[in-house]
Parts: structure tokens; sequence; C-alpha cells
């Protein structure tokens, strides 16, 4: 076995459970002391690809999607999923729902220097927690600068197109292999977890990939 297990995680920035499933695995590798031991991947998935790149209302956005005023019932339902796990959403400050295709490609920068994780969760913090506008060229600029990273080497990145193709082929290949919602979870290239799963399926998925069990 390679010395890190690989875990792929197919998600998108703006997807709540996709949050909540970052800190549910994170929790159940600390429970059983693989931290460590595990080499993860961010994978992008656009829930709304569809989304014009200034974004629009987050109400109205809901209202379209699951009906009029279900705004406040999904999100206490989704607060109250994440408490177990430390997720906190400030509902109050997100504003918009935005085109993540630039978020997309920062985190995919990111990763060629084994930041990727790092930048996920800055931008899942920014726009969940911070209500900043994740779809906008300069905020993202203003969050690679405060996770370390060069403004101009940023700019860069958000306009490179050949990344750009990239992201979008990703997404492509995520959709014909079977993925059709999001967090899913490749453990090993083998193992499929859909959902954000709570620790006692992770732990079923450890003893199953590693034979470990017992939190060891």
């Amino acid at each position: 076995m390679q010395d890190k297990l690989p875990i792929a995680i197919v998600s998108d920035i703006v997807c709540p459970w996709c949050f909540i499933g970052k800190a549910r695995l994170e929790a159940a590798l600390r429970a059983h002391g693989l931290t460590d031991r595990v080499a993860i991947t961010w994978l992008p998935y656009e829930l709304n690809p569809d989304m014009p790149e200034e974004g629009m209302d987050r109400t109205a956005y809901l209202d379209a999607k699951f009906g009029p005023g279900k705004r406040k019932e999904i999100e206490l339902r989704l607060s109250e999923a994440a408490l177990e796990s430390g997720v906190t959403f400030n509902w109050g400050r997100v504003t918009k729902s935005v085109n993540t295709r630039r978020a997309h490609m920062l985190v995919a920068a990111a990763s060629t220097v084994q930041q990727g994780s790092e930048m996920t969760a800055a931008l899942f913090r920014a726009y969940f927690q911070e209500g900043r506008d994740i779809g906008d060229l300069e905020t993202l600029v203003a969050i690679a600068v405060e996770q370390g990273f060069d403004e101009q080497s940023a700019r860069d990145e958000l306009d490179n197109e050949e990344l750009r193709e990239t992201i979008i082929g990703l997404e492509a290949h995520a959709q014909k292999v079977g993925v059709t919602g999001v967090p899913f979870f490749i453990i090993d290239g083998k193992l499929a977890v859909s959902g954000a799963q709570t620790g006692d399926v992770w732990a079923q998925v450890f003893q199953q990939v590693l034979g470990q069990g017992g939190g060891t």
C-alpha cells in the first residue's frame, strides 16, 4: 500500500453539504489517527454550471429551485446537521448564489503547490461564514493573497484559459463516471462514498480499506 491513502473529494464550494462533509471526514480522520496518513485531492463539480458570472440573489435562486419561502427551512436543517461537526453557517451574510468556475480554478492552482485543502477551506469560510462573493474576480484574488499567494500569480491563474478548460474537463469526467451529487469521495481510486457521511460510516470505510478498527 502507498505511504498515504489517496482520497479524492468531488465538491462544489457553494454546496453546504460539502462543507459539512469535509468537516465530518476530518473529524473521522482525527479520531482514527489518520490525518497524516491520507493525501486529499479536491476535484471540481458545479451544482449550477449555468449560473450567470455575476451570480444572482440567493433567495430568488432557492425559491426557483425548491419553491417559494423554503429558504429558512433549508438553512435551519443544514445548521442543525452541521452542529456536531463544528461547522457554522452565517446565513444572514450569504446574499448571493455565485458562479464557482473561477473558485475551482483557484483551488486547482493552489493544489499544484499542495495547498488545495487550505484554499478550499478558505473559500468555504469566505462564502458561508463571511458572506463574500467568491464568484467575483477581485474577491478571489484577495482570498488568494490572504492565503499567501502572489497577487499577480493569482490573477494569471484566474485568467488562464488552459486551467479553465481543465476544470471543465474534470467536471465532465466526474459526470461520465456517475457522479450526480456532491460531496463524493473516492478512496484509493476504488471505493466510492457519496454524501456527507457520519463518523460511523467513515469508521466502516477505514476498516474496509485499511483493515483498521477500534480507532487506532
